[in-house]
């Protein structure tokens, strides 16, 4: 009975899943063209926090009971999960423009946040600490970084709004289009609490360790809002709100839902990491910018490599549970 209980939720999950991310695009596209904003802008701002709010309940909930290694490997598995299996489907569909500011601006921002978390991380390795971790001063670091990208989205909004560039008609009227937005993140939001609720249960009943299932069902789980909205965005040929959505989550992964927790509970020291973990951190970040810079366009091919790349990753990461 429970078992059938669980699989029910996880297909109301999807269903809300599936019809969120319907409403979120649609409503965040009109939503651009109302404020006369780049579509990129609200994916890098609405879409990226609104779909990024899972992660976050799940790294606070999980410091509050005192899983640091779940707080960690929710942060870690979904920034690499948004970059190596959601952009490698989405460039699977229908290659991807790249924008040229997401080049020589997101991406890098992107790279050197991610590089500063592993520098904070790896304590034994740089200034001899008997275990690493990452404390307050740490988080407080990560959140200044949050602080500098919400300074160049700002910018990029004062930007936007003097250029006379020509800016499609918005398909819904602007309180149609917020409502669309709202409904569809909490559509997205809830239905990826139902799905890793059952999942997570499922997983801990059969005995896999606090790692795997932070890497695999929870960061799986908490990166459903973007995988749908990517996909959907990615059929749709809006390439902006879908690459924004991920740069932005990414670094709203590492700066909030990471920064805030620590910074409200204290330090963390992770018991399970490997350090191909963290290799797999900063590598996603450089594969994506590399695909990116080669022609500003991301491939088929290459979104399929990406996919090859997240496949042996995490067929290591079973095999490892299972052996």
């Amino acid at each position: 009975m429970e078992i059938v209980l669980q699989i029910f939720l996880l297909v109301v999950g999807f269903v809300l899943l599936i019809k969120g991310a319907d409403w979120l695009i649609s409503g965040a596209s009109s939503a651009a063209a109302s404020f006369k904003v780049s579509k990129q802008l609200i994916g890098l701002t609405i879409v990226a926090f609104g779909t990024g709010a899972p992660e976050l309940a799940v790294s606070i909930s999980s410091l509050a009971s005192g899983n640091t290694d779940m707080l960690l490997g929710n942060v870690i598995g979904s920034n690499i999960l948004n970059i190596m299996l959601l952009i490698g489907i989405a460039a699977a569909i229908r290659p991807i423009k790249i924008n040229k500011n997401t080049i020589s601006k997101e991406l890098p921002l992107l790279l050197l946040i991610s590089t500063v978390l592993i520098v904070l991380f790896l304590d034994t390795s740089i200034i001899g600490s008997i275990s690493n971790s990452i404390d307050r001063g740490d988080a407080l670091i990560c959140i200044l970084f949050f602080a500098i990208f919400l300074y160049y989205i700002f910018s990029m909004a004062r930007s936007n709004r003097k250029e006379k560039k020509k800016v499609e008609k918005p398909k819904y009227k602007l309180g149609i289009a917020m409502l669309l937005v709202v409904t569809g993140l909490v559509g997205v939001v809830l239905g990826s609490q139902l799905v890793v609720n059952s999942a997570s249960t499922i997983a801990a009943e059969i005995g896999v360790s606090d790692r795997i299932i932070a890497l695999t069902v929870v960061a799986f789980g908490t990166s459903l809002p973007e995988l749908v909205t990517t996909i959907t965005a990615a059929r749709r040929g809006e390439n902006e709100l879908l690459v924004g959505n991920i740069i932005g989550s990414n670094i709203f992964n590492i700066c909030i839902v990471l920064g805030i927790p620590v910074a409200i509970f204290g330090s963390i020291t992770p018991e399970s990491f490997e350090l191909l973990d963290l290799v797999m951190l900063i590598g996603s970040a450089i594969i994506l910018w590399l695909v990116a810079k080669t022609d500003t366009t991301i491939t088929r091919k290459e979104g399929v490599l990406m996919l090859a790349i997240f496949t042996i990753y995490y067929s290591y990461i079973i095999y490892g549970a299972l052996a």
